[in-house]
């Protein structure tokens, strides 16, 4: 048998987890055909997805058709929840994109593929709801290839076909050049290569059907069958961690994927810690094999540190997720002990690291990070159900972020009684999107290589605060890098390096605010609007006025009418200003117009000045984010007024 694992993702409403219902059916795994809208699908098993009619979580599934064995994980397909979407694409041999036929490629379809780009996952397509009005199979077709890719290729062409003809085996030649010269001299394509194609991501077959009746699922198997190939594993011992959950009696569950050799029941996998349990799940129930070989999928009991995207054995630590969340909310308890709702969020919190839960023991408060209202609304309901905890939330506000502009030398002195470290850092302005990065390039007899490694890790071991607004993201963009330092053989200790490197940050950072060096940084949106043509003018200045910036407009094809009298504004404009503006698109087209919108990632806020003055923020006063250091900092220009600083004894070093 060949086992592959393929995951199914989706814009929500497109059928997904119809068309997995389907392929279970189809294959003989369910005798009955569930539905979502019924609260009987097989792979909705939690209580708020049957409830809500959406996935919220995700599920495996296993099935087998002729020579496949197939693992099966279907994820969300709400915006609000695709973080655990992208947690699952690292783990998978291949993916089923499912289109609706009536919507064709919608703004969270883009993220997906974007997000299939990056985790470099070969991907079948599935274009649903053909038996729909308006349902037209080459316009769907003709955009899959204009927006996504040439190589969007129909591999059904017709109901009852499941070979490629002579002229879609053309069509699939011209994606490679190498291929294409074969072709013309033999006229033949080998399955291999279209295999290898579909592998390297040249070529997305296609297929056409309707997942509720049914249609078009038999061909889906079937090019999964011919067209996938399975993945050749290492003897040794691996696997990647792509989900955290608890079960019903609240057990612990590490969702893993093998990525090479076995793994046994007790063996010991974290820091002494044991694999407990190994369960491999379909739907709600599972089994409790004494081992999992390489290329599968289970869940292991009687681990208590691991995390998403972390590897296993000889496995490395995955790339950090590129969907952030970008709402920030405080928890109101209510009647309730503010301890046992922290308590309930930090457990949550291990399930989705997004959340980003933080205390402030200060002002008593608690808050998240989350991607929207849908996401806020089932965080309650899980707290209740899960915890009886009956809270609610503040107002949300925006998560703002900083970088730097330019280049800047921080140093950090720590030299109290016994004890000595100095550490230098070049900071350093990093791409848009590449986080934080870590280097060093200090020379060992300048500073040893064990006091390099505490440096290096102490860096990583703390989140960074701006300096500008106080807000809880570290800062971002942003490369470190270790050019020198100084130890004693007598004093110094690790806790020393400790202290003067994350000194060597904050004493930088403030020097790059007294010279206007620091940038606000604000969360922007990708919005594609779709408007009645005498409406054009009033979305126009909607969107100047909200600070956001379109391209030429453009007649509307979303919905497959060469007659639409919609016209189509695509752009960007900051979260902050279009929050709400959906409401106000519906209202002022009467219910016709449409607008959706994806994260396209954080840029320079618009309004900085004003955000930075109405939150007041003064590090000299931030006591807990800022470390005394900023005051004593060896060669340090203070970039603050010495009367600022507050009254500490401990403020040794005046230069």
């Amino acid at each position: 048998m060949k086992h592959i694992v393929a995951g199914i993702v989706a814009h929500v409403d497109a059928g997904k987890t119809t068309l997995s219902e389907a392929m279970l059916y189809r294959t003989g795994e369910l005798r009955k055909l569930g539905r979502v809208d019924n609260g009987d699908a097989f792979l909705d098993t939690d209580d708020l997805e049957k409830k809500h009619g959406i996935t919220i979580f995700s599920h495996q599934a296993s099935l087998q058709y002729h020579k496949l064995e197939l693992t099966l994980l279907d994820t969300p397909g709400h915006v609000d929840f695709a973080a655990q979407t992208e947690q699952v694409l690292s783990v998978l041999d291949y993916a089923i994109l499912v289109i609706s036929a009536t919507d064709g490629i919608q703004g969270y379809t883009r993220t997906l593929w974007r997000l299939l780009e990056r985790y470099h996952v070969p991907t079948f397509i599935f274009v649903n709801k053909m038996d729909a009005n308006g349902a037209d199979r080459k316009a769907v077709l003709d955009q899959l290839q204009s927006v996504f890719s040439a190589g969007c290729i129909a591999f059904n062409s017709s109901a009852d076909n499941t070979d490629i003809s002579e002229e879609i085996s053309e069509e699939i030649a011209m994606c490679d050049d190498e291929v294409l010269e074969s072709f013309l001299d033999s006229g033949h394509l080998e399955d291999d290569t279209v295999r290898r194609l579909i592998k390297q991501r040249k070529v997305f077959p296609c297929y056409f059907g309707a997942a509720l009746k049914l249609t078009g699922v038999d061909q889906v198997l079937a090019g999964l069958d011919r067209w996938t190939s399975e993945t050749k594993y290492p003897q040794e011992f691996g696997a990647r961690v792509f989900k955290i959950s608890h079960d019903e009696k609240g057990e612990r569950l590490t969702w893993i994927r093998m990525t090479g050799g076995i793994l046994h029941t007790k063996d010991v996998l974290v820091d002494d810690e044991k694999a407990n349990q190994l369960r491999v799940y379909n739907g709600d129930k599972f089994t409790g094999p004494q081992q999992v070989l390489a290329g599968g999928v289970c869940a292991v009991t009687g681990l208590t540190g691991t995390y998403p995207g972390q590897g296993l054995g000889n496995q490395h630590d995955g790339d950090n997720p590129t969907i952030q969340p970008v709402l920030n909310y405080a928890l109101d308890p209510k009647n309730n002990d503010i301890h046992t709702c922290l308590t309930a969020l930090r457990q949550l919190e291990d399930e989705d690291p997004q959340l980003h839960v933080s205390w402030s023991s200060h002002l008593q408060e608690i808050r998240i990070q989350i991607m929207g209202e849908i996401q806020l609304e089932i965080l309650q309901q899980i707290l209740l159900e899960r915890f009886n905890l009956d809270v609610g939330f503040g107002e949300g506000s925006i998560l703002y972020q900083e970088t730097i502009t330019k280049p800047v030398e921080g140093v950090g002195h720590f030299e109290p009684l016994r004890h000595y470290a100095e550490v230098h850092l070049l900071l350093e302005p990093a791409p848009t999107g590449s986080g934080l990065t870590f280097a060093t390039d200090c020379s060992l007899d300048v500073l040893g290589k064990n006091w390099q490694h505490q440096v290096l890790a102490n860096l990583h071991a703390k989140e960074h605060l701006g300096v500008l607004t106080g807000a809880p993201i570290p800062i971002t963009d942003m490369k470190i890098t270790l050019v020198g330092g100084r130890a004693s053989n007598v004093h110094s200790v690790g806790g020393d390096f400790k202290e003067a490197t994350w000194r060597a940050v904050r004493q930088g950072l403030m020097m790059l605010k007294q010279r206007d060096d620091c940038q606000l940084l604000e969360p922007w949106y990708q919005f594609r609007l779709e408007v009645g043509k005498d409406q054009v003018g009033r979305a126009m200045t909607d969107i100047q006025r909200m600070n956001g910036s379109f391209e030429t407009p453009e007649m509307a094809t979303g919905d497959n009418d060469p007659n639409s009298e919609m016209t189509l504004l695509t752009g960007v404009a900051p979260v902050s200003e279009m929050q709400g503006y959906a409401q106000e698109v519906r209202a002022y087209t009467h219910g016709q117009g449409q607008l959706e919108c994806i994260i396209d990632g954080y840029l320079p806020c618009h309004n900085a000045e004003e955000i930075i003055s109405s939150l007041k923020y003064k590090p000299v006063s931030d006591l807990e984010n800022t470390p005394d250091s900023v005051f004593c900092a060896h060669g340090a220009g203070y970039p603050v007024a010495w009367d600022d600083v507050p009254d500490m004894a401990h403020v040794a070093y005046r230069y």
